[in-house]
Parts: C-alpha cells; structure tokens; sequence
C-alpha cells in the first residue's frame, strides 16, 4: 500500500515528501530542499530504501538539496519539466540572494520529465502533468490507482502558488490548476509544498483564489 510521510525542511518549511510502500518499504523522495542530514536520518530510522529523488519544480527550497542526497546515496533525479533548467543551474545563486544558510548545490537532473510521461518505484505508477504557472517547469505526479496527488506548490489548502518570482505567470497557473489538476477528480487527495494536504474538490468549491475558475 502506497503511504507518504512529510518532513518540514529547510527555513521555507517547505514539505519534504517520502512516498513509498507499506509492505516492501522501498520509497522515493520528493523535493528534497534542504537539511539532508535530517532527510537521511529519518528514512534510515524509517527503515525506507529510496529509489530516486523526484522533483517538482526547480524553487531552492525544493530543489536545495537534491545534489547533495544524489552525492549521498547515489540516486537518479527525475523531474522536473526542462523549461526549469535557468532555475536548477542557479539554485547556488538563489540561495545567495534569499540569504539561505544552506549547502546548496547547482543540479541537472538525470531524467526531464513532461506532459504523459510515467515514473514509479515498485509497483506505485504515477502520471506526469506539466504544470507551469508557479515555475516554468513545474510538474505534478498522480497516482490513479489510489487516487491521490502530489501537486508541489500548484494549489495548497485555501491558497495557490505564489506568481511573482521569475518564470511565474499567474493566468498559467490558473489554467494548469483548470485543466490539468481539476480533471484528476474532486475526490483525488492531494499533498503540496507548503502545510497541510487537502482534497481538490473542496478546493474547488472553497478555495477563494478559484473562484470563477
């Protein structure tokens, strides 16, 4: 059975996310931003295997970290969309200009990922929607069987992603959350980048940053 734990990393707060399964306790890790140390001490007291680093977008306190845990355990990086390479080639840069006491490192990933790709770790298959908006490369991943989502920093609980750093758009995010995380299903839970999960039909109708959408 599919399960996710979360650890709150980086000054951000942003959600760390380990998804992996109940049984074989093999797992990926999602957006690993920061304090690495923290991220391998607790899949190892979690007795968790990871497979691979999975990336949503190409933001520091997403991608912060994803060099120094590949360094660490010699993982493949997938994702995000390649329209974020100018973001993940000045993660050092980002973390200089945000004032983030960080060991972050520049990163190409291994695998770009776009719109029908698949990736999975055992048996746990997630589609690949690329949803620009907050990044220009932002990708979500979806996993029909148990109908649940990881949505990075698309749509939160009440809330949207933030639009004003560089490659955001605010009518491409509302147009990715419109086409692309809508039609997953208002039943589909979902886990973000930033505080609690949430189910994207109660976005839909309560979300006040959807309304008319």
């Amino acid at each position: 059975m599919l399960q996710a734990g979360i650890i709150p990393v980086t000054p951000f707060q942003q959600n760390c996310t380990i998804l992996y399964d109940m049984e074989t306790k093999e797992g990926v890790v999602v957006d690993p931003g920061g304090d690495v140390e923290v991220i391998l001490r607790t899949v190892e007291e979690n007795g968790i295997a990871l497979k691979a680093i999975w990336l949503t977008h190409g933001h520091i306190d997403h991608a912060g970290g994803a060099k120094e845990l590949k360094d660490a355990l010699g993982l493949e990086i997938i994702g995000p969309h390649k329209n974020d390479l100018p973001l993940l080639e000045k993660l050092e840069s980002q973390a200089a200009m945000f004032g983030v006491p960080m060991k972050v490192k520049n990163v190409v990933p291994d695998r770009w990922l776009d719109e029908g790709d698949r990736v999975s770790f055992g048996a746990h298959e997630f589609e690949v929607y690329h949803t620009p908006g907050h990044a220009p490369g932002h990708v979500i991943y979806f996993n029909r069987a148990q109908g649940f989502a990881h949505l990075g920093d698309v749509l939160f609980r009440g809330s949207i992603g933030r639009t004003d750093l560089p490659g955001g758009n605010h009518r491409q995010l509302l147009d990715s959350i419109r086409d692309k995380v809508f039609p997953l299903g208002d039943a589909t839970g979902f886990l973000c980048g930033h505080g609690p999960g949430g189910q994207i039909g109660e976005e839909r109708r309560t979300n006040p940053f959807l309304r008319g959408l």
